[in-house]
């Protein structure tokens, strides 16, 4: 049956299993699922109403996650302040090179459209008698 669940349906219920409480205010309150699932579309599910309805454990696991991707934007942001363009432009103009140079070598290498031809044939024209024709 959770086959035939929308996408967005499907999600829904992830998020409900990551916030146990959530499930517990709602069948305690007895309000319908209709408006937490219209508020968690709406707000998605990293908005901090829900930060209430997260178990112990997930909310250890959310801000740990937060916490690693500042973490890791940090170190890019460091990374992008050591960056020297000068290097980059230089080993990106000498990789240019090396790809035109490639291609010079592989158009010397494949046969032009007149040499395909067959000597003996009439429209091949290139020779002093055209193809040996009577």
């Amino acid at each position: 049956m959770s086959d035939k669940l929308h996408p967005s349906v499907r999600e829904f219920k992830d998020f409900l299993q990551r916030h146990p409480k959530l499930v517990e205010e709602v069948r305690r309150s007895g309000r319908g699922w209709q408006e937490y699932y219209e508020k968690w579309a709406l707000l998605g599910e990293d908005d901090s109403m829900w930060e209430k309805y997260r178990s112990k454990e997930n909310s250890k696991a959310g801000k740990k996650e937060t916490r690693g991707k500042k973490e890791m934007m940090e170190k890019l942001v460091e990374m992008s302040e050591n960056i020297d363009m000068d290097k980059i432009q230089s080993q990106v103009g000498n990789i240019n090179s090396a790809i035109s140079t490639v291609q010079e070598l592989l158009q010397q290498f494949q046969p032009s459209d007149k040499s395909s031809q067959h000597p003996f044939d009439p429209s091949y024209n290139d020779r002093p008698f055209g193809g040996f024709r009577d």
